[in-house]
């Protein structure tokens, strides 16, 4: 049957339908694609699957924006990561009187949850309560796309430092695509926040000639950054032999600071420009066997 978009809209938020069947409805929903689970070819595709069939529990540690900070240590190096002020478990716990007057804050268990603090005289620390106390109700695992790295992260907030360069009103991110732990290209996310472009480059440094609908296109050649060889090693270690990780770092005064690991960008349902990217780009992942007998991969 032929829904329209209104009933796949009103689907979409059904959570108590079977986890396959809802991921069809929400792929159809957003990419106006149907969802193809059996023999995957795009990058899309699979990453969906891998929600549904790859639950390894380190995935859980590498999500947890603080846990991770144990496996980069173990891997890199404490050198790489951001400096820590402190974790809370609850809103209550934060003491701001003890933070600098810069800081950020963010919640470890989902995306976009963070609050910069450039100037603390001009934070409204109720308001900044009110959101936190929302993030700690947020379930990333069901409130996205049933994302499952985060369906098990104990909810809680960081504070780190605010990480700036000068002659930069925003950091630009550098997200290295690791596929089967091999980095196979990098995006760009500059002035993110406000103007949001960004734009994808290969490991030579050469502008890939591809997008995503849901970000504007920076046309312009970016500087390599100095470290840009450092970049690609340590992604490629910290990727180890997962399927997919895409690894994120900042490069601040020729020092690479790392920033997160992703497992589900654009929670696998980017609109790629030209779309044949989405297919290009699949090729890449190897997707790993079902053991007999079982429905989802525990082990890799």
């Amino acid at each position: 049957m032929k829904f329209k978009k209104s009933t796949y809209r009103l689907l979409k938020n059904f959570k108590f339908l079977p986890n396959k069947r809802l991921l069809k409805i929400r792929y159809r929903y957003y990419t106006d694609e149907k969802l193809n689970l059996e023999n995957p070819k795009k990058f899309n595709e699979k990453i969906t699957w891998l929600k549904l069939h790859f639950h390894v529990p380190l995935l859980t540690q590498l999500a947890d924006k603080f846990a991770v900070r144990t496996y980069v240590s173990e891997k890199i190096g404490d050198v790489y990561l951001n400096e820590l002020y402190n974790v809370y478990y609850s809103v209550d716990a934060i003491d701001f009187d003890q933070l600098p007057n810069q800081f950020v804050l963010k919640g470890v268990h989902g995306s976009s949850l963070n609050i910069i603090v450039k100037d603390k005289s001009k934070l409204d620390i109720k308001k900044a309560k009110k959101t936190m106390r929302k993030w700690m109700k947020h379930c990333q695992y069901k409130k996205v796309g049933l994302e499952w790295a985060y369906k098990n992260i104990e909810p809680k907030i960081i504070a780190e430092k605010y990480l700036e360069e000068e002659g930069k009103d925003v950091l630009h991110d550098y997200k290295f695509f690791c596929f089967n732990g091999e980095p196979k290209f990098l995006q760009v996310d500059i002035d993110r926040g406000s103007k949001d472009y960004r734009c994808f480059y290969d490991l030579d440094w050469n502008q890939l000639p591809f997008s995503v609908l849901t970000k504007t296109l920076y046309n312009c050649d970016v500087t390599k950054p100095s470290n840009f060889e450092e970049m690609k090693t340590l992604a490629k270690t910290l990727a180890d032999d997962l399927p997919f990780v895409r690894v994120d770092f900042y490069a601040i005064n020729n020092k690479t600071i790392f920033g997160e690991m992703t497992f589900y960008p654009g929670d696998g349902k980017e609109i790629f420009s030209p779309h044949k990217y989405n297919t290009i780009i699949g090729e890449y992942l190897k997707l790993p066997k079902i053991p007999e007998e079982h429905k989802i991969i525990t082990v890799f």
